[in-house]
């Protein structure tokens, strides 16, 4: 990623450039990363292909304005925070059914950052922690989000819990973006996947945070949600204009 496209990155997403790769500014650009780039499956109801690739994600969630699911959102991030000079690794995870099973390998795409500690950092997971967790760290991290912990799992894997209730398994083999393909393929097209349910686009604010699902805009503020019926295409559209800077010319569809 050159210098023109860094700087593009950071005034998408309102930070400045950081003097040196450091604990404050990953904190610091992981917070803004969320409360700008929205976590949304449009593409999915558009009927645009998702591309894998840094040059494409980058095209989609700078230059376009747009947002993304796990594997477009840390994928890009990933490539930001490597052109800062970061030391970033992109890890598989499972996700954790309602069951306690986990899903397959390469459900969920997540990182891992090396400073003066492994830090996992994630902008992709629609409502997981605001700051980076602490992965060698045997106690609850308190976060704006909730309470999160970081356990050892077996093979040297690590599972996610939020509020007590598990999230993922991430593995701990780096991967390169191209291996996450069969998975973001899938989650675009399988009629099982819980993607292409319904078009979602949401982000985290200064206060709280801000959704439109199909024709339902939901807006919390300190903890109090008010949800508002979108009745016409128009409205739909001007919501997301509104809410996350999408310019739209039509609705998506399931």
């Amino acid at each position: 990623m050159d210098f023109d496209t860094v700087t593009q990155y950071l005034d998408r997403i309102g930070a400045r450039l950081p003097a040196a790769p450091s604990v404050s500014a990953l904190r610091e650009l992981h917070r803004r990363h969320l409360e700008a780039v929205p976590f949304e499956n449009l593409s999915i109801h558009l009927g645009e292909p998702i591309v894998l690739t840094e040059d494409a994600l980058v095209d989609k969630i700078v230059r376009r304005a747009r947002g993304g699911f796990c594997y477009e959102l840390n994928g890009a991030f990933a490539g930001l925070l490597t052109a800062l000079g970061f030391d970033v690794q992109l890890l598989a995870a499972s996700m954790v059914r309602k069951d306690g099973t986990l899903t397959p390998a390469f459900d969920h795409l997540t990182l891992l950052v090396e400073l003066d500690q492994r830090y996992l950092v994630d902008v992709g997971s629609g409502e997981g922690a605001v700051y980076p967790l602490r992965v060698d760290w045997p106690e609850p991290q308190h976060d704006p989000a909730g309470s999160f912990l970081v356990l050892d799992a077996p093979g040297g894997d690590f599972d996610v819990l939020m509020d007590g209730v598990p999230q993922y398994r991430a593995e701990r083999r780096p991967r390169g973006l191209a291996d996450f393909t069969r998975g973001c393929w899938w989650h675009a097209t399988a009629p099982e996947s819980h993607f292409r349910e319904a078009p979602r686009c949401s982000r985290r604010t200064e206060t709280g945070r801000v959704t439109i699902a199909g024709n339902r805009l939901l807006e919390t503020v300190h903890e109090e949600r008010v949800e508002t019926t979108l009745d016409t295409d128009a409205d739909v559209l001007a919501a997301y204009e509104k809410h996350f800077g999408i310019h739209l010319t039509r609705v998506p569809t399931c």
